[in-house]
């Protein structure tokens, strides 16, 4: 036996791995099959009309949208998960996310923190202060976006 008769087997698998991979890759082409461009959609020419017949009804333009004024938010006497302030004539401001406090300009009320607008930001565990200043990131996020 000679030495190339025992390397016959080690050329073979050097050849095979990547011929068998041309041969997939080539396997994969054919099975595609061609493409084909989409065709456009056939047109109808346009009607025409002859006086024997009854001439369509034209819809007329419609006129252009008007804007319809907010709804102010629904009022509800208490929210499901946050409790009234105590001892506070107030309603739950579904918009805002607080509790209004009604005979109060512009205080609100939501998990024990009292909440003031006066040009500016401010809270106070009491309706009555002392008020500390804060920016709308420290307030709930209805009560940001509606005043600033």
């Amino acid at each position: 036996m000679t030495v190339q008769e025992l390397d016959l087997p080690a050329r073979r698998s050097r050849l095979g791995l990547p011929l068998i991979g041309l041969l997939l890759g080539l396997g994969g082409c054919v099975a595609q099959g061609p493409y084909y461009e989409p065709r456009e959609p056939d047109r109808e020419p346009p009607a025409v009309y002859t006086p024997s017949q009854p001439k369509p009804q034209q819809q007329r333009p419609m006129p252009p949208a008007q804007p319809q004024p907010a709804k102010p938010a629904p009022r509800m006497s208490a929210h499901p998960r946050f409790a009234p302030p105590p001892g506070g004539n107030c309603y739950w401001d579904t918009g805002l996310g607080v509790y209004v406090l009604e005979g109060e300009r512009n205080i609100f009320y939501r998990e024990r923190i009292y909440y003031r607008w006066d040009n500016g930001w401010s809270y106070s565990n009491s309706p009555h202060g002392p008020w500390e200043p804060t920016d709308a990131s420290g307030v709930p996020a209805g009560l940001g976006r509606r005043f600033h």
